[in-house]
């Protein structure tokens, strides 16, 4: 299958599944032509991890995931490790995330607005007292 036909299935650019190529996370052989011929198996492997790269995995945590599934003496402990260590990562950002839009909307909330040049949001984001 040529890289194409593997974007339109997977919803991945070609763009990514050249980078995905390039950086060893994914391989396809080489046609007569020169082209990449990409099979089922790396075709699975693409949309693992694009499944993965939707749930916010880095390239190298992705890589870890994709090496144990296609382990089959994995052990399901370490998949548990790597998904746990993830999970406490998005919920520290969602922690500062939404700390953050409190502190937006505070301060949208403190701006008048109007033609006045005085702007509480412009003078706090001058300051360096951000807590977040």
């Amino acid at each position: 299958m040529k890289i194409g036909d593997v974007a339109r299935i997977t919803g991945l650019s070609v763009k990514s599944i050249r980078y995905y190529h390039d950086i060893n996370l994914v391989s396809a052989k080489r046609g007569e032509n020169g082209y990449r011929v990409y099979d089922k198996a790396t075709l699975e492997s693409l949309r693992f991890v694009q499944q993965c790269r939707e749930m916010g995995f880095s390239i190298e945590e992705c890589r870890n995931l994709l090496t144990l599934q296609q382990n089959p003496t994995r052990a399901a402990g370490e998949v548990k490790a790597l998904a746990e260590l993830h999970l406490n990562t998005l919920t520290d950002k969602i922690r500062r995330m939404q700390a953050l839009q409190q502190q937006l909307a505070e301060l949208v909330s403190q701006c008048q607005g109007g033609e006045q040049s005085d702007c509480p949001i412009l003078a706090s984001l001058s300051t360096d007292s951000h807590p977040v």
